[in-house]
């Protein structure tokens, strides 16, 4: 696995981050909500979406991420698995301090390539602080930004772009690897739970804004080994932000968004205790095109989504056992998600402090028939989700 060496200067912000990322994983008091949060008892902060402005950044909530995954080939059959996330924390205590140089966000990017072929995971993860404002218009370029407007999302060499067509540019240059990908919508937004109101929890205020952009065409260049190859796949966005979003009890989830091979796609989520009882569920299904009716979004209710081990992998760097083979149950029906490669295990305790598996796997019927390909997250098995 390959990450960046923190600098004395990397250090000092990771110090920095240890207060602020402990919230996006815990949650936060309602005390601590800005007053847009606190809008209607028992839906705290929900609002329609409104776009382009929602797909730009929200600096006055807690925490908020830009997650786009997918699977890219070469025109001779190789396969990889990418991954390129760009989170965002405020931290509170600096809020109202006026110097320029404040911390008043924090912003992490992780990057990743899996070699499916090689069973190898490429991890690239930098961090940067942030004033919290938009850059004046003709102002230089800046070396990290999450704008207000629009997706332009960036820390010196990763960038989230999203341009006036829709499509998204994602930039990382990581060393002895680089992704350079557009991802160009193919289907409408994808609001999750009710209207983009995502439920991640049994209390009211355990919600996220969240919308995703499934069947993203993909194409671009990977250079990895020394090798340029000309790939093409298909994608996933997830953005999402919020001000609370996990129950105390809970210690990690299990996730995954699967692009399905009739041009649907499917969404389902746990969040766990620390006996590995779900304490939370949910997700959705979309239809393909030629469905009737076409492109038809339902919600799933927490008791109607369960996640079944199958199989498990141990970590040989970190010694954590990961469940890399499951059964799903949805209201569509049951599946089984296989990871394509074992070894897809991110360890960002430089950055965020988590330490996480997020891969590309396949999923399947019962009777071993693939149905889609898309990312599996298993957060909370290396200890909970707490700095």
């Amino acid at each position: 696995m390959d990450a960046c060496t923190p600098s004395p200067r990397r250090r000092l912000l990771q110090g920095l981050a240890a207060g602020a990322w402990a919230g996006v994983w815990a949650g936060v008091s309602v005390g601590a909500w800005p007053r847009w949060a606190q809008a209607a008892p028992g839906e705290l902060g929900r609002r329609p979406l409104v776009f382009p402005r929602d797909h730009g950044s929200h600096p006055d909530t807690q925490t908020e991420w830009w997650y786009l995954t997918g699977w890219l080939q070469a025109p001779q059959g190789a396969l990889w698995g990418f991954q390129v996330t760009f989170f965002r924390s405020r931290v509170a205590s600096t809020q109202a301090l006026r110097s320029r140089l404040a911390a008043r966000q924090l912003l992490f990017a992780h990057a990743a390539v899996t070699d499916v072929a090689a069973g190898r995971l490429h991890h690239h993860q930098m961090t940067a602080r942030w004033d919290g404002r938009d850059p004046p218009p003709g102002a230089e370029p800046v070396t990290a930004v999450a704008r207000t407007g629009d997706t332009d999302v960036r820390i010196r060499d990763a960038v989230l772009q999203r341009g006036p067509d829709g499509s998204y540019q994602a930039r990382v240059a990581a060393g002895d690897w680089t992704l350079d990908l557009q991802a160009t919508p193919t289907q409408p937004l994808l609001l999750q739970g009710e209207a983009g109101w995502s439920r991640k929890g049994p209390e009211p205020h355990q919600a996220s804004f969240y919308y995703s952009q499934p069947q993203l065409r993909m194409t671009g260049r990977l250079l990895l080994a020394g090798r340029t190859a000309e790939v093409t796949g298909r994608g996933w966005l997830d953005h999402e932000w919020s001000e609370a979003l996990l129950h105390p009890d809970a210690v990690g989830w299990d996730w995954m968004g699967m692009n399905l091979d009739d041009g649907g796609s499917l969404t389902a989520f746990r969040l766990r205790r620390e006996d590995g009882r779900a304490l939370w569920a949910g997700g959705s299904v979309r239809t393909g095109p030629a469905a009737q009716p076409p492109l038809a979004t339902r919600a799933f209710a927490p008791g109607e989504v369960t996640f079944e081990p199958l199989r498990h992998w141990t970590s040989p760097r970190t010694a954590v056992r990961y469940p890399v083979q499951w059964r799903v149950h949805t209201p569509v029906g049951v599946f089984e998600v296989h990871a394509l490669a074992d070894d897809q295990e991110l360890d960002s305790r430089a950055s965020t402090g988590a330490l996480y598996w997020e891969g590309l796997s396949e999923l399947r019927t019962l009777d071993g028939r693939r149905a889609g390909r898309g990312y599996l997250e298993l957060t909370g098995y290396g200890g909970a989700l707490r700095l």
